[in-house]
């Protein structure tokens, strides 16, 4: 018997799956529980449809997330730290600094997309990676200078 899978299922397969199982496994367990429909036509178009419309609306994201990147890239952000010998900082700049700082130029930017790996605990100039969608990320020129 053929289903379609709703959700996950372990050592089976993945949500939207067509799947060939027993039938007694898709009547007893499989589809009460809602983890599975029956792989009738009608249900084998819907879930046809619903694949497309989820292409469209990544495509869209991406592409939205893509002129976001443009901007963003564009930008150098400069952020003012007091600093002591060396050109070390007090402190650090953070992921928080950053959303900050990008929020002032107009942008919603989550702060857990910026990809910072550590504190930055110098003065200079930081190129820092944004994720912006799973396929897009753009790269934001952040000055730190002394106060």
């Amino acid at each position: 018997m053929e289903v379609i899978l709703q959700e996950d299922v372990h050592a089976l397969g993945k949500s939207g799956e067509i799947v060939k199982v027993a039938p007694g496994y898709a009547r007893n367990f499989l589809i009460p529980r809602g983890l599975a429909l029956l792989a009738t036509t009608r249900n084998v178009k819907v879930l046809e449809h619903q694949k497309r419309v989820v292409t469209q609306k990544i495509k869209k994201q991406e592409k939205k997330a893509q002129a976001t990147k443009e901007s963003l890239e564009a930008l150098s952000l400069t952020i003012r730290k007091k600093a002591g010998e060396q050109d070390k900082l007090y402190g650090a700049v953070t992921a928080m600094d950053i959303e900050e700082a990008i929020g002032k130029e107009g942008f919603a930017i989550d702060r857990r997309r910026i990809d910072l790996k550590e504190p930055i605990k110098a003065l200079g100039v930081f190129m820092i990676p944004v994720k912006l969608h799973p396929e897009v990320v753009a790269q934001v020129k952040v000055w730190v200078v002394a106060e």
